[in-house]
């Protein structure tokens, strides 16, 4: 017989049902059994002590990269899964950027049972063109039956204007969303970092921020005009967050994504790296740190202000790691050839939370966009997650809100040991991540759990 599991005393922390209170809640199940005060449960019970610790749902990434099939050199389901547990991550959304590309019911079934028995909920995002190469639709309907929840070219813009016109109005009847990467390529050629004084210093090229914010006015536009579902991937700058703003006070159907690198960095962080007690140091003055390479690209300081205000206010939906692993040689090299894309998974929270330290953001709003906020844009999936509720899946995450820790990826569970964070200090850690019901991660102190 399956263990009930009790956590009592934790910092309970419930954005949907305005819940931040020392609480206590038992699971048994696979479910959320109850929630309260001075819960006792006397047989077939683990219980655990987590007095000064902070208790929140199972986060939850609408946007990350497990590279399986064709890149499992970068990452695999197994190995992603088990850095999104270490994260206090239990559902994770898979993008489509395979070999070969999702862009049928076949290989989003192909990922649904690769991932079954794995201890975390991987949901596939499909396709929305034919190898996401912006020509023509996929077959969506067929995938949403399989299981898909949304549909994306990744890092490729649909940038045909009446293409990604029917891509609403089908995604719509569907009610998922069509994620796109808000770019207008024709602006830049081969850019590598944020078009500004960094790329001017180091002679390379850059990508400005028109070309996203241009995109974000198109994809705007069509939503207006269609009724369809946009979901904007890793928004980076202020125009696009003043362009989201507009559109939401207007009832334009727009829903929005920031990840930790761009809440946290700017561009500077292509010229420096982190010393062994996690301060920065400079570079050598023609250097860079391709570590800090992604695309969208690290932007300047105003940008990073302006997203925080709109994560803050609602402007910005959720927090998506867009984590991106890649093997060591891919980014060891020179910045023309490096891979775009960070590790993420497990140093979100951490992320995350330094603008919580910082008030720069609430403890609230920051725990409601991993958990309820990215639940409630899950309409294509049955699953009842992102808060703590009677009946809803046992997924929780157990974290210390000021354990110190320095960031090592030679530690990293995933098989991308690919981040600008390494050798930083950080403030806050995942200490337990239960998914349905059982403890699949445990960086908990062994005295705390007793029976």
């Amino acid at each position: 017989m399956t263990k009930k599991l009790l956590i009592k005393g934790a910092r309970v922390l419930c954005p949907a049902n305005r819940i931040d209170s020392t609480m206590d809640i038992l699971l048994e199940s696979e479910k959320i059994k109850d929630i309260g005060l001075n819960l006792n449960v006397t047989e077939n019970v683990m219980t655990i002590d987590a007095s000064g610790l902070m208790l929140a749902p199972g986060f939850i990434d609408l946007h990350c990269h497990l590279r399986e099939p064709g890149f499992e050199h970068k990452e695999t389901v197994k190995s992603g899964s088990a850095a999104a547990i270490k994260g206090g991550f239990t559902t994770i959304c898979a993008m489509p950027n395979t070999d070969p590309v999702a862009d049928d019911a076949t290989s989003i079934q192909f990922l649904i049972d690769k991932a079954k028995g794995q201890p975390v909920r991987v949901l596939p995002i499909g396709s929305a063109t034919k190898n996401s190469e912006g020509k023509e639709l996929t077959e969506m309907a067929e995938m949403v039956e399989v299981g898909a929840v949304a549909f994306s070219d990744d890092g490729h813009p649909i940038a045909n204007d009446v293409l990604m016109r029917h891509a609403l109005e089908y995604s719509s009847a569907l009610g998922v969303p069509i994620i796109d990467h808000c770019e207008v390529p024709g602006l830049f050629t081969n850019g590598q970092i944020n078009e500004g004084w960094v790329a001017s210093r180091l002679g390379l090229q850059g990508i400005p921020s028109a070309a996203e914010e241009q995109m974000v006015d198109r994809n705007i536009g069509l939503a207006k005009l269609t009724g369809g579902w946009v979901h904007l991937a890793h928004v980076s700058t202020k125009g696009s967050v003043e362009s989201i703003r507009n559109a939401k006070k207007l009832g334009i159907n727009i829903t929005a994504e920031v990840t930790p690198h761009h809440l946290t960095l700017t561009e500077n962080a292509i010229l420096h790296g982190i010393n062994q007690e996690g301060a920065y140091k400079a570079l050598n003055e023609n250097a860079y740190n391709t570590m800090a390479k992604v695309n969208p690209p690290l932007r300047t300081q105003a940008d990073v202000e302006a997203l925080i205000e709109g994560l803050s206010d609602g402007t910005i939906d959720i927090i998506a790691t867009d984590h991106a692993p890649h093997a060591s040689i891919e980014k060891l090299c020179p910045m023309q050839a490096a891979a775009f894309g960070i590790s993420n998974l497990e140093t979100t929270l951490a992320s995350a939370l330094s603008l919580v330290h910082n008030k720069k953001l609430s403890l609230n709003r920051m725990i409601e966009s991993v958990t309820s906020s990215p639940a409630a844009l899950l309409k294509g999936s049955n699953n009842k997650i992102g808060q703590l509720t009677k009946g809803f899946s046992g997924d929780l995450t157990l974290f210390d809100l000021d354990a110190d820790w320095i960031v090592d990826v030679d530690q990293f569970v995933s098989k991308g040991k690919n981040s600008p964070l390494n050798g930083e200090r950080m403030k806050g850690k995942v200490v337990l991540t239960v998914y349905k019901g059982q403890i699949v991660y445990s960086d908990l102190n062994k005295d705390l759990v007793y029976k």
